[in-house]
C-alpha cells in the first residue's frame, strides 16, 4: 500500500522539476510586490516586471553556483538598476497628473532581485518575510508620510536618543554585578531603562498621531501607556479650569490609570514569565473591576464635550532616560540592602516609598530578585501591590487638590473598587500558599 501514497506520486525530488518550489515561491514574492505597484499610475515596473526581476535574481543564484559564475548576479544586479536610466513614458496622462516616484519602484525592484536570490539560498522563509514587510512599505505611503508631517524636529531628536540609547550604549555596557551585595548590573539597569521607554515611546506616538481623533476611552488608554501621573495632571487641571469637561476628565484619568494593571502585567511576562501567575492573580482582579467601574462611568459623560489636548513630553529624552535609570539603580540597591539586612520586609518598605513616585522601578527589581532566587512569587505580588497602592494614594491626592472634589467624587469609586480587588485579591492568594 505504500506504493499508493498521494504524497509519492507529486514529490519532485529527483527529478528535472526538483527545483520548481523555490521558483514558485520567487515568482509569488514577485506577484506580490508587483500587484501593490500595479495599483499605481504610471509606474515604471508593475505585475509582470516584479516577478521577472525576482526570478531573474533566483536564475542568476543558481547559474552562480551550478557554473561558477561569481559575477553573474552582480551583472544581473546592475541591469536591473539601469532601469532607472530608461525614458519616461508619458502615454495619454494629464500633465499635472501625480506620479510615483522612479525611484522608488526601481528600490523595490532592486529588493525583489535580491529577495528571488535568497530563496535559492534556502532562506525562503526569510525572503517571504522581507517581501510582505517590503510591500507594506510601499502600500503604507499615505499614512506614513502622514506620520512623518506630525512628528516635529524635537519628536525626531528624541527618536535619535531613543535609537542611540538601545543600540549603542546598551551593548557597550558591562553584563556583570557591580558594588555592595552585588546588586548593580550595568547591562541589566539599561535594559530596563530601554524597555520602559520603548514601551512609553510607542503611546506616545499613538497620542502624538491620533491623539484629535480617537474618543476619550482610548485617548485614555494611550496617555496611561506613556505616562498614567502625566495624564492624571493634565486632565485634573483641565476639570478645573472647564467644569464642563470634567466628566470626560474623569473617564480619561481612570483609564490611564487603569493601564498600569495592564502594563505590570505584561512587565511580569516580558521579565519571567515563572513569575506571571503571581503578579496576573493580583493585577487581573483590579483591571476587571476597575475597568467594569470606568466603563459605567465613561457611559454617564456628557455628549459633545470638547476633549483637551493631553501633551506629553517624549519619554525617549535623555534626561527622563538617566532619570530612570538611576532611579532603578538606587531601588536596585535599596532593595538588595534591606532584603539582605531584613529579608522580604525590607524589599516592602521600598515598595511603599518608590511606589509614591513610580512602580515600574520596584516591580522590575523585584522581578529580578525573583529570577535570581531571592524573593517568591508571593513577595513579588506583595512588593507590587504595595507599591500600587501607595501610587494609586498619590494620585488620588493630585485629582483632589489639582482637579476638585468633584472630579476625586467621580474618580474614587472606581480607584477604590480596582485597589480593592487587587488587596482582596492578593490576600487569596497569601492564603492559599
Amino acid at each position: 500500500m505504500s506504493g499508493m501514497d498521494p504524497a509519492s506520486w507529486i514529490t519532485l525530488k529527483g527529478s528535472p522539476f526538483e527545483t520548481l518550489p523555490l521558483f514558485a515561491t520567487s515568482l509569488a514574492i514577485g506577484l506580490l510586490m508587483g500587484v501593490e505597484r500595479e495599483r499605481k499610475r504610471h509606474v515604471l515596473a508593475g505585475i509582470r516586471t516584479f516577478p521577472l526581476a525576482c526570478l531573474l535574481g533566483t536564475l542568476a543564484a543558481m547559474l552562480d553556483g551550478v557554473g561558477n559564475l561569481p559575477l553573474l548576479q552582480t551583472a544581473g544586479f546592475i541591469a536591473v538598476s539601469l532601469f532607472g536610466f530608461l525614458p519616461e513614458h508619458n502615454g495619454h496622462s494629464e500633465p499635472n497628473e501625480p506620479r510615483e516616484p522612479r525611484t522608488t519602484t526601481i528600490v523595490a525592484l532592486l529588493v525583489a532581485y535580491c529577495l528571488g536570490a535568497l530563496v535559492w539560498r534556502d532562506m525562503g522563509g526569510l525572503a517571504v518575510a522581507l517581501g510582505i514587510v517590503t510591500t507594506s512599505l510601499l502600500y503604507l505611503k499615505p499614512e506614513l508620510t502622514g506620520f512623518s508631517h506630525k512628528l516635529d524636529r524635537r519628536d525626531l531628536l528624541s527618536l535619535l536618543q531613543f535609537a542611540a540609547l538601545s543600540s549603542i550604549v546598551l551593548p557597550l555596557l558591562p553584563n556583570r554585578a557591580f558594588g555592595p551585595y552585588q546588586a548593580l548590573n550595568p547591562h541589566h539597569i539599561w535594559l530596563m531603562v530601554t524597555l520602559i521607554v520603548g514601551i512609553g515611546l510607542v503611546g506616545y506616538l499613538a497620542v502624538k498621531i491620533l491623539g484629535e481623533r480617537i474618543g476619550g476611552p482610548l485617548l485614555g488608554l494611550m496617555g496611561g501607556l506613556v505616562s498614567s501621573t502625566a495624564t492624571t495632571l493634565v486632565y485634573a487641571r483641565e476639570a478645573r479650569t472647564n467644569p464642563a469637561s470634567a466628566n470626560l476628565a474623569a473617564s480619561v484619568i481612570l483609564l490611564a490609570n487603569l493601564v498600569l494593571f495592564a502594563r505590570l502585567t505584561l512587565l511580569a511576562a516580558v521579565i519571567d514569565l515563572a513569575a506571571l501567575p503571581s503578579v496576573a492573580a493580583i493585577m487581573l482582579p483590579a483591571l476587571l473591576a476597575g475597568l467594569a467601574a470606568s466603563l459605567w462611568q465613561t457611559r454617564q459623560a456628557g455628549a459633545g464635550q470638547n476633549q483637551p489636548e493631553l501633551t506629553l513630553s517624549n519619554p525617549s529624552e535623555l534626561k527622563i532616560a538617566i532619570g530612570f535609570g538611576l532611579m532603578f539603580g538606587l531601588v536596585m540597591f535599596c532593595a538588595a540592602w534591606l532584603n539582605a539586612e531584613f529579608g522580604s520586609k525590607g524589599v516592602y518598605v521600598v515598595a511603599l516609598i518608590s511606589g509614591i513616585n513610580d512602580v515600574d522601578a520596584i516591580t522590575l527589581t523585584s522581578l529580578n530578585l525573583f529570577a535570581e532566587g531571592r524573593l517568591d512569587g508571593q513577595q513579588v505580588a506583595t512588593a507590587v501591590a504595595l507599591a500600587v497602592l501607595a501610587n494609586n494614594i498619590f494620585k488620588f491626592s493630585l485629582m483632589a487638590t489639582l482637579g476638585g472634589k468633584a472630579l476625586a467624587r467621580r474618580c474614587l469609586p472606581t480607584l477604590l473598587l480596582a485597589t480593592s480587588a487587587m488587596l482582596i485579591a492578593l490576600a487569596a492568594l497569601l492564603a492559599g500558599h
